[in-house]
């Protein structure tokens, strides 16, 4: 909320630190939109917030960590209702999309 122009290392430092609370890159992008009038952090830092979090070792693919939560989620309920036939299919196709990903290296 703040009037002052932010330097680089300025929005590195707020973007790494809103990562290490488990914020994704594109809910950063947002806050940092409405918080500090940055509008396209790309256009005016010549950098995407993917490769700041990449160069930090921070950056979790956003397709990985959502197929992670739907398979927690997935795996809560088939431990309460066993004989949930099409939520163990269901299980099993996501579990094999995450290992895909991870084969291709995301």
């Amino acid at each position: 909320m703040t009037d002052k122009k932010l330097t680089e290392s300025e929005a590195e430092k707020i973007i790494i630190e809103l990562a290490k609370q488990g914020i994704t890159s594109e809910k950063i992008g947002l806050m940092l939109k409405k918080d500090y009038k940055i509008i396209n952090f790309e256009k005016e830092f010549k950098k995407k917030i993917s490769q700041v979090l990449k160069e930090n070792n921070i950056y979790v693919s956003p397709d990985k960590r959502n197929l992670s939560l739907q398979i927690e989620k997935l795996k809560k309920h088939f431990s309460k209702n066993k004989k949930d036939q099409p939520t163990k299919r269901i299980l099993l196709i996501q579990e094999a999309k995450l290992r895909k990903l991870e084969k291709l290296g995301y």
